[in-house]
């Protein structure tokens, strides 16, 4: 990641907005069942990739006092699907969310912001394969009181405005965007 970093602020100047979007998910393992394997892949990539990019993005960032990074969390870091099993991706997004928190509160008075996007299920390639399963889409839809899936620029929406100077009071928030799923 130091050498993404380092090439991308070479080649295209000062880096000032980060976007850290990692995220992957094997739905429907018991936690009692799950490879060890599974799990640190889903922390490794989820979780570890979104701080990797964090840090090595923030370093120049922190150095001339000014960027914003929003990263990607999800609604599943504020509860537990159902009814799949999934503690390492909802844990791997939860502590995407307490990470932002952390690095917002260190690099506030250094002219960084650290914000968080938690969506809900949206309508991309990862998600579209739990939409035809009959035994998942019915419980998403009965527990979203929207009774709808999100569509990528719904989440694009609010990322620009975290990365934006609209935004410039915000730092270590956690704004879910998820069509009511977390409101019951």
């Amino acid at each position: 990641m130091a050498e993404a970093a380092r090439t991308a602020n070479e080649r295209y100047g000062a880096v000032d907005i980060l976007i850290a979007n990692a995220g992957i998910a094997w739905p429907d393992t018991g936690g009692e069942e799950m490879a060890d394997e599974v799990w640190l892949k889903v922390l490794d990539v989820d979780l570890n990739g979104a701080y990797w990019s964090c840090r090595e993005f923030a370093k120049p960032m922190l150095a001339r006092g000014r960027g914003s990074i929003v990263t990607l969390g999800s609604m599943s870091g504020l509860i537990s699907n159902r009814p799949q099993r999934q503690v390492h991706y909802n844990t791997a997004k939860a502590a995407v969310h307490h990470m932002t928190r952390s690095l917002a509160a260190e690099w506030a008075e250094r002219g960084v912001r650290v914000n968080c996007v938690a969506p809900t299920y949206v309508d991309t390639i990862m998600s579209r394969g739990g939409f035809s399963e009959a035994s998942l889409m019915p419980v998403w839809m009965d527990m979203t009181p929207m009774k709808r899936v999100a569509r990528p620029d719904e989440i694009a929406s609010p990322i620009l405005f975290l990365a934006s100077d609209a935004s410039s009071a915000m730092t270590g928030s956690v704004v879910v965007v998820d069509c009511g799923y977390t409101s019951w």
